[in-house]
């Protein structure tokens, strides 16, 4: 067994797909089986359903799979400490963001980039509830995400400040003036928001239904990117973090703060406690708690 057979296992997780599983690994579709026939030779174990094509993993597959996850995240741990003990951080750092949230890693990683050139970057967007489990089991360094109901015992975490939100709109299509926005203005717009269930659209609900308003959105959808396509377009307006940076993307759109809005949780960063701990996460966390205004 060696780690290049497990990188095998994880890659066939991630593409559900042999062909595509052997060109992410840089090897023909003939080795890949060969390599995993070898690996399941070896443990005694059938770990993979084969078909005409993938069919998925055997109960103890799954449960392979997961120490492959925990062995890898070790292997690619130590050599991120090694790096680190030489004053160096290498690897990727795997950051999974909740959807709308005001945090804006793009300022960490230019940091981050500037002092480590041979740092790379995995960026997710994933419910709570995915960075969680993803932390839980190695496959996240950092989490950006809701900390109401995070178990202490399992995270550390760090605490933004409170997300407030302003509407964002297109100054091609619409004008607001200087003066915060009521909510109750809000009701009478085109309204954008991501679907029902996402925790950011809790926030934005709880703030209407709290004055006895209930928005009837002209669009509602769960992907951040075409909400922006449409608020870029005309097509309607959208409640978003205040400080999240959207307005910067285009030179046509503005966010107009909103008079008492905040999400009713806080966000934070969040890294796994247990051993073993990614080096990469640590500095992250160190370099936020020093100066999190730059970053």
């Amino acid at each position: 067994m060696d780690i290049k057979q497990l990188k095998f296992l994880i890659a066939l997780d991630e593409t559900r797909h042999f062909g595509q599983a052997a060109a992410r690994c840089h090897i023909t579709q003939p080795t890949l089986s060969m390599r995993l026939r070898s690996l399941e030779e070896e443990l005694e174990l059938p770990l993979v359903n084969r078909g005409q094509r993938f069919e998925g993993f055997t109960a103890p597959g799954e449960r392979v799979l997961a120490w492959a996850r925990t062995v890898l995240a070790a292997y690619d741990g130590l050599q991120a400490e090694a790096a680190a003990c030489r004053g160096n951080l290498v690897g990727t750092l795997r950051l999974g963001v909740v959807p709308l949230s005001s945090f804006d890693p793009l300022p960490l990683m230019q940091r981050l980039h500037k002092e480590h050139p041979n740092l790379r970057f995995e960026l997710s967007a994933l419910s709570s509830e995915q960075i969680l489990e993803q932390l839980a089991n190695n496959r996240l360094d950092l989490g950006v995400s809701y900390l109401e109901r995070l178990d202490g015992e399992r995270f550390d975490s760090l605490a933004f400040s409170t997300t407030r939100m302003g509407l964002l709109y297109d100054q091609r299509f619409y004008s607001f003036g200087e003066a915060p926005l009521s909510w109750e203005a809000l009701i009478e717009l085109p309204l954008g928001m991501l679907t029902s269930g996402m925790h950011f659209r809790q926030s934005i609900d709880h703030n209407f239904h709290s004055r006895g308003l209930t928005p009837q959105p002209l669009l509602q959808t769960d992907a951040v990117h075409q909400l922006l396509q449409a608020v870029h377009g005309g097509f309607c307006c959208a409640v978003m973090p205040l400080e999240g940076g959207l307005e910067n993307l285009t030179d046509h759109l503005r966010l107009q703060p909103i008079d008492n809005a905040q999400t009713l949780g806080r966000l934070g960063l969040i890294m796994r406690r247990a051993a073993p701990r990614s080096a990469l996460a640590e500095a992250c966390f160190a370099i936020y708690q020093k100066s999190p205004s730059e970053s």
